[in-house]
Formats: C-alpha cells, sequence, structure tokens
C-alpha cells in the first residue's frame, strides 16, 4: 500500500538514534521511501493514504529474538521448578505427545500474542518447525525458524534441518528465514555440534546470501552445571574422540565451543548467564550474537546475566523471552523494562543500560543478531516498512518528556495501536487482522480440556 504516517514522534532507531518530533513516514508498497519532519514532506506526496499519529509513537517493532513459539499450549503447565527437572520431568515428556497440528495451534497462539504487543519477528526453535513457519507465514509476521537438535536424534534432525531450509528459508516474499538450532552442549555431543556448524555452512552457501543468511542458534550458558551435564551425558560415547572433548578441562562454555572451531559471527547465543572472563573475551572476538532472556532466567532461578560487562565489550546483545512456558508470556514490553531494572538493582547503579539502550536490543540489535538489518530493525528510506505505532492517550503514558524513557518505564503493550509489517497492516486501531483470535483462543481452550481432562482450569 501507498500512505503516509504524519504527525507522529518517530524514534527512527538509526546510527544516531533520532527523534523526529512532527513526523513523517512515506511508504510505497513494503518499502519506507521517505522519512523527516511533516512540515518539510507533506507537499512532497500526493495522492497517498494518510495516517494521523498524533499523541502516537512511531517505533520499528519489537524482534523477540529467542523463543519457542508454540509453547504457549504448555504456558503455566509447569512452573516453579528447576530448569533441569523442568525439561527432564516435564517438558521433554509431553513433547513427545504433540502433535504437527498441535505446533501449528500453539504458534497461532503465539504470533496473535506477540503481534497485538508490538512484534514483528519470532527467532524460535521447536519441533515440526513446518508448522511453525507455515503459522507465522499466514499470519504475516517474520520469523527466523530452526528444527532443534539433539544428540540422540542425529538421522531424523539432518534431513529435518535440510527440508526445511530447502523449502522456507527466504520464502513468502522474504518473511521466513531458517536457522540451524544445535539444542545446547550438554544435549549435542561435540562431534554432533561440528556436524551441526558444517551443516549450516553448506546451507549457507547452497540457500543462504549476505542479507539472508542462515544463523545457528543455541542454549548456552544458562545454568552454572552445563558443563558437568555435558561429561555425565557424554563420556560414555563409544567415540574416543568425544571421549577426549568431553574429558578436557575448559574456561567456560564458550571455551568450550571455540576449542571445537564452532564459534563464529553467524552464531546466535541464547541466555549467557554463567559466563567466565575468557568466555566474554571470546564472544567479543568471535563477533557472536547474545540473546538475554531476564524473565526466564529469574523464573528459573537459573541467574542474572552480566550483561554491562558484555556490552562494555562492545558485544551485540538482543533480547528475547525464551518460550512462553518458561516465562510465561511473550510480551516484549515487560522484557524490556525488567532488562532495565533488573540489572540496575542487582550492580546498585542506577545509571546502568539507559533506556535508549534497551529499546536498541529489542529492535535495531536484535535485526543485527539475525541478520536482518539491512532492511529492518529501524526506520530509515530504503528499509522494509516495519512499523509499531504506540499510543500515548491513556492515563499511564503522560506526561512525555523522553520517548525512550516512556517506552522502557511506563508504556504497556496494551498501549500498542498498530503494527505494519512488510507495507501490511497486521495489527490496526488495536485489532488483529490476519488471525481470528476468538477462534484460536477457544481451539486452545479445548485441546487443554481435551489433552489434560483431570486439570481443571481452576486448580
Amino acid at each position: 500500500m501507498n500512505c503516509m504516517f504524519f504527525n507522529g514522534i518517530i524514534l527512527t532507531m538509526n546510527s544516531k538514534n533520532s527523534v523526529i518530533q512532527d513526523g513523517c513516514i512515506v511508504v510505497e508498497d513494503d518499502i519506507i521511501i521517505d522519512v523527516g519532519k511533516y512540515s518539510e514532506l507533506k507537499n512532497k506526496y500526493h495522492g497517498y493514504e494518510k495516517f494521523d499519529c498524533k499523541n502516537k509513537i512511531i517505533t520499528p517493532p519489537f524482534i523477540n529474538c529467542h523463543t519457542h513459539a508454540s509453547m504457549t499450549l504448555l504456558r503455566g503447565y509447569a512452573d516453579d521448578l528447576p530448569l533441569f527437572e523442568w525439561l527432564t520431568k516435564w517438558i521433554f515428556p509431553v513433547e513427545k505427545t504433540l502433535t504437527p497440528d498441535d505446533i501449528y495451534l500453539g504458534t497461532k497462539l503465539a504470533v496473535i500474542e506477540s503481534a497485538l504487543s508490538g512484534v514483528s519477528c519470532l527467532n524460535t526453535m521447536y519441533y515440526f518447525m513446518d508448522m511453525e513457519a507455515e503459522a507465522i507465514s499466514q499470519a504475516g509476521l517474520r520469523g527466523v525458524v530452526g528444527h532443534v537438535c539433539f544428540s540422540n536424534n542425529k538421522k531424523q534432525d539432518s534431513s529435518l534441518t535440510f527440508n526445511l531450509v530447502k523449502k522456507w528459508h527466504n520464502s513468502n516474499n522474504g518473511l521466513i528465514r531458517v536457522s540451524v538450532d544445535p539444542h545446547s552442549v550438554y544435549t549435542v555431543d561435540p562431534a554432533y555440534l561440528k556436524e551441526l556448524h558444517q551443516l549450516r555452512n553448506e546451507l549457507n552457501d547452497k540457500y543462504g546470501s549476505q542479507n539472508a543468511p542462515i544463523r545457528w542458534h543455541i542454549h548456552t550458558a544458562e545454568t552454572s552445571d552445563e558443563l558437568i551435564k555435558m561429561r555425565e551425558s557424554f563420556n560414555s560415547s563409544e567415540s574416543s574422540e568425544v571421549k577426549r572433548l568431553v574429558c578436557e578441562s575448559y574456561d567456560g562454555v564458550f571455551d568450550y565451543l571455540n576449542r571445537l572451531n564452532v564459534l563464529d559471527d553467524q552464531i546466535v547465543a541464547a541466555h549467557c548467564v554463567h559466563l567466565t572472563d575468557k568466555d566474554i573475551n571470546l564472544i567479543r572476538d568471535k563477533s557472536v550474537n547474545v540473546v538475554h532472556n531476564p524473565v526466564s532466567n529469574l523464573k528459573l532461578a537459573s541467574g542474572v546475566s552480566p550483561l554491562p560487562k558484555l556490552l562494555n565489550h562492545n558485544i551485540n546483545v538482543s533480547l528475547g523471552t525464551d518460550g512462553p512456558c518458561s516465562n510465561n508470556s511473550l510480551d516484549m514490553f515487560e522484557t524490556i523494562k525488567i532488562t532495565a531494572l533488573l540489572h540496575k538493582g542487582v550492580n546498585l547503579n542506577p545509571t546502568l543500560l539507559p533506556a535508549v539502550e534497551v529499546v536498541k536490543m529489542a529492535t535495531i540489535n536484535a535485526a543485527k543478531a539475525l541478520g536482518w538489518d539491512s532492511e529492518i530493525g529501524s526506520i530509515e528510506k530504503g528499509k522494509k516498512a516495519d512499523l509499531l505505532i504506540i499510543d500515548l492517550s491513556r492515563p499511564h503514558a503522560v506526561p512525555l518528556y523522553n520517548e525512550f524513557s516512556q517506552i522502557v518505564y511506563a508504556l504497556k503493550s496494551s498501549d500498542v495501536d498498530s503494527l505494519m509489517i512488510n507495507g501490511r497492516f497486521i495489527v490496526e486501531n488495536k485489532v488483529m487482522k490476519t488471525v481470528n483470535v476468538e477462534e484460536t483462543i477457544s481451539k486452545v481452550v479445548k485441546w487443554v480440556a481435551d489433552k489434560f481432562p483431570d486439570r481443571s482450569i481452576n486448580s
């Protein structure tokens, strides 16, 4: 569509983090063709559909850089447990019972929740990823989807990943991409980590490009005992090489990955809580992209990532909610606020993580992490028409002194007015346009009642 958004406050998230009062954004089809002051552009363009954004902020939409979208179906299923017990006794067993239709339904719920809270893109790893890709694509969101890989499923993993890339990478007018996703160092043995790194390189050579790379997405250093669990998992391997690698001494998880020669700038590393100084230096030197997941890490008592130290090392840090089973939300407004507050409180320093830096993590930093920053993550001429319009009319949104502070500390997901992705309204005037919300919720409620008939909704 050809349209003009005017009268709004534009947070460009460009290299200068420019804020444009009385701003104007001109869109043709799926591209931003001009950005500036309305007083300077209003007579330059004629015949465009106009949207008055008075008392509204226009910003790049948020990008959720680490999640498991279809786990919306398990929201609240197993709470208040340590990570390893949560995974092995509750999550892994129930996941074995999920069907492709279940994954599709859970992802539909996820895209509704995400879009209504201002998220344009999900970086998600799980099972039956064809179905997650289908649901994200149908809703008109962006997605990076990856089949989660484990050592006990090697043969199936490779073929599923290859087929996923072949079918979906850079599909649906460029909205969907695919990644290669080893689960973690304690579920993927060292030899298989090397294989998956090589697989990513081969798939990138054949199907990727500089503007649409295939990333390597992995959980890393989420808990303090990952190397211990890695040894417990693989020290009885029949391979002498695996035994040797497992039994060596390492100064942190990233030291281990580096000695496997799998660290590079194509890695999206989720969590990064328990890091040694050597780990941090390696992350910086190898230009690894870090995803901070503060809500999940707090809920599972995994710890607090040394985020200020990472930023001081000029490491690219983005934000994620993690899955809606370990969070229990896909609300990036909540993640943004907790990120800012957590590190001030833990470090007893109110000057840490200024609001503008946290908004960068949710927008342009996230786009860089996914290799998408040439098209999205900021509002600039020539980039894709991805826009988030936030309403400032409610009592908690006034007065307004600083737009970045307002987003981080005051505004809520309920303040999202409209969301445009690739020049198309996904949410307009607070209404989801591409997915039937009521029907999806009804199906999810029925799914839970059928699958867990002994679990009362009020229990």
